[in-house]
């Protein structure tokens, strides 16, 4: 990958909830090694106890291969995760500092999934049971981009210099490509 192409992030890792999207911790990570991604280094800095209402608090350092860093904070308590992860929160820290982390490495402006309050992420505040089921039965496979929109982005991706992977693309995600390539080619900002 050369410095300034762009690359779309997997719409599979997306998840839409009241309208708004958010990316898992996994296709930031997936999106991160396609960015040259080296390490992730995780330090706890502040311990769970009483006198900090059991706020585990960790920094995560991103690195990529060209020796760029990205620093951020992750932080959880029983406050800020459900019931099942209460035992599990310094990991929920260090989950949370890597995302942010890898979301500034990748340029990911949406919040990680896993940077809300779990109790309010759970199935039942977001789609009532039989909107659920029937969101299953009518969920269909992604559309592939059209062929116009390929060699659209293909004559578009040769005057900017940029590589494409073109086996992640939707229909959805090669129109959102081509309006932000134009925006580049264009200066429109």
């Amino acid at each position: 990958m050369k410095e300034g192409d762009f690359i779309p992030i997997n719409e599979k890792f997306i998840i839409t909830l009241q309208g708004k999207s958010f990316v898992t911790y996994e296709g930031l990570l997936d999106l991160a090694h396609q960015h040259n991604l080296k390490s992730i280094e995780v330090e706890l800095v502040q311990y769970p106890n009483d006198e900090n209402n059991m706020t585990a608090i960790c920094k995560a350092i991103t690195i990529t291969d060209d020796g760029n860093k990205f620093i951020d904070y992750g932080d959880a308590s029983p406050q800020s995760v459900n019931s099942k992860i209460v035992p599990h929160i310094i990991r929920m820290a260090s989950t949370r500092a890597k995302a942010r982390a890898l979301r500034d490495l990748t340029n990911v402006g949406m919040t990680a999934i896993e940077e809300l309050n779990t109790e309010e992420v759970s199935e039942e505040n977001y789609v009532d049971k039989e909107r659920a089921t029937s969101l299953k039965q009518d969920w269909k496979p992604e559309e592939p981009p059209t062929n116009r929109q390929i060699e659209t982005i293909k004559k578009l991706a040769s005057s900017l210099n940029m590589d494409v992977d073109y086996a992640i693309l939707s229909k959805k995600t090669a129109g959102n490509l081509i309006s932000k390539m134009l925006d580049v080619k264009y200066n429109r900002h």
